[in-house]
């Protein structure tokens, strides 16, 4: 745990700013929602060949169980020329640890789905994954939440000519900083390790708001 917790100081410093097994990202801390409380968020994603928007629903009506719909779309590099593809995905969060004074620690599993389709451009991917965050408290409403999350990805690809199945693990390294009980900004750093179809590195920011 002492080494989860380095991780999570490296991601707070090496990101300035970040709700499930997300196919698109984590964008949220290992803590779910409170039952019948709601947040939407908004997000800003690029990687080499990639940029795009991304939004999220995030629901619960169980404690300690919340999940996502999220959507948006993203302009791709595809050989000489550029595709516009449409994101479709959702998520599930189980949160099995509640940060108490002895263990500041809250860690969640879950499992996602995404879809992205466009001009011979389909693509499936699922998987589980697991996430860890601790909170830490400034002045007023300030609430400082570096988190970690690692999963497995299957993916389905058919793109152009090519029809490929992948198995990858995506590493999220990321912070949430909450400016009032009503806005965080949010940030990751994304690594997906042994992904053949995406790039190897991306980056995303954007912003939560619970309602």
């Amino acid at each position: 745990m002492k080494k989860l917790a380095a991780l999570s100081l490296v991601a707070a410093l090496a990101v300035p700013g970040a709700a499930g097994a997300q196919a698109f990202g984590q964008f949220t801390s290992a803590q779910t929602l409170a039952p019948n409380l709601h947040m939407g968020g908004a997000y800003l994603q690029s990687s080499s060949g990639v940029i795009g928007l991304l939004g999220q629903l995030r629901l619960s009506f169980y404690p300690g169980v919340d999940f996502g719909f999220q959507g948006g779309f993203a302009r791709q590099d595809f050989g000489s020329s550029n595709r516009t593809t449409l994101r479709l995905g959702t998520d599930l969060k189980y949160q099995v640890t509640q940060p108490t004074t002895e263990y500041p620690y809250a860690i969640a599993v879950g499992g996602g789905l995404g879809v992205e389709s466009g001009d011979h451009w389909n693509v499936l991917s699922v998987g589980p994954s697991i996430v860890s965050s601790r909170s830490f408290t400034g002045n007023g409403d300030l609430v400082f939440t570096p988190f970690v999350s690692a999963g497995l990805l299957f993916t389905n690809a058919n793109i152009g000519d090519l029809n490929e199945t992948d198995l990858s693990i995506p590493v999220r390294l990321g912070s949430e900083l909450r400016m009032s009980p009503q806005f965080s900004i949010t940030g990751e750093l994304q690594l997906r390790l042994s992904d053949d179809l995406n790039d190897d590195v991306g980056f995303s920011i954007g912003v939560n708001s619970p309602f």
